[in-house]
């Protein structure tokens, strides 16, 4: 009997072998590396990863490298201005016989390359980090879209900054933007040392914003989730709150200060910049 199931086994294996052959390419017990010339012509990196932890680096250097360790397969693809970046997941039948280690990959960018990134996490984690505050990595626009994973931003410069997040945790320190929008739905977006103008929706998730200058406007709409935003002692603002069912709390001193049906209104300092909140039923605090 114990004859006959080993025999059975074998005719098994070489019919999927011989009739449902597996590509054994995408097997990683080591590095796969590749890359991908980087000029002036290159307008866009897009870089597409999930379940592996990534992290993109900044140096001198003239082209993109991408180095992957762990279960997957790495692609890096030119098509005319654009770089693409991905991980393809192994088929989950078959992770049973490989090591339960999270994949790791390491993306080479050039540290003088300035136009766009558009980075899309559907899981696992992310990091990307200039050389330092005083010597930040610029780029025109960044665009993240944050599925479940989470990302750590710190010491960038950016023109335009767009966040898009489901149910992922994003931790930033030192952006500088000329406009940074955000749409949360239910994750978590930790922002320090933040300069530029804000424009943000949550459905009800939590964002939490310190500002090193307040140079923009800001402009916030939140349904359940809770905001707090911490400003400089000497930002010139007028802020128009307007709430449902929520809450506005703003610890500055203010001029001409009107709260009635829900609404507070008010000005500190010069009321430069406009802020405008709106709340259903969440929170947003102001200190």
């Amino acid at each position: 009997m114990k004859g006959f199931f080993m025999i059975l086994l074998g005719v098994i294996g070489l019919y999927v072998i011989f009739f449902n052959p597996i590509d054994f390419s995408w097997l990683s017990f080591g590095n796969q590396g590749t890359q991908s010339v980087i000029s002036k012509k290159i307008d866009m990196i897009e870089i597409d990863v999930s379940g592996v932890n990534t992290t993109i680096i900044p140096e001198k250097r003239e082209d993109l490298k991408a180095d992957l360790d762990g279960k997957g397969k790495l692609i890096v693809k030119r098509h005319g201005d654009k770089v693409e970046v991905s991980v393809k997941r192994t088929r989950k039948w078959f992770d049973w016989f490989l090591f339960n280690k999270k994949a790791r990959l390491n993306i080479y960018i050039p540290k003088d390359y300035d136009r766009n990134m558009a980075i899309n996490l559907g899981s696992g984690n992310l990091s990307f980090s200039g050389h330092s505050k005083n010597e930040p990595m610029k780029l025109n626009e960044l665009l993240l879209d944050v599925g479940s994973g989470n990302i750590n931003l710190k010491n960038l410069s950016v023109k335009y900054f767009e966040h898009n997040g489901s149910s992922g945790n994003v931790e930033i320190d030192s952006l500088t933007t000329e406009t940074g929008s955000f749409d949360v739905s239910s994750g978590n977006l930790n922002v320090k040392h933040y300069i530029g103008a804000i424009k943000a929706e949550l459905s009800s998730g939590n964002l939490n914003v310190q500002m090193d200058k307040l140079i923009d406007s800001v402009d916030i709409e939140v349904s359940s989730g809770k905001v707090d935003i911490n400003l400089p002692t000497n930002a010139d603002f007028t802020l128009n709150g307007k709430t449902s069912s929520g809450n506005i709390t703003c610890d500055f001193p203010l001029t001409s200060k009107k709260i009635s049906n829900k609404n507070i209104k008010g000005i500190h300092g010069s009321g430069k910049h406009q802020i405008d909140l709106t709340v259903s039923s969440g929170n947003i605090n102001i200190y």
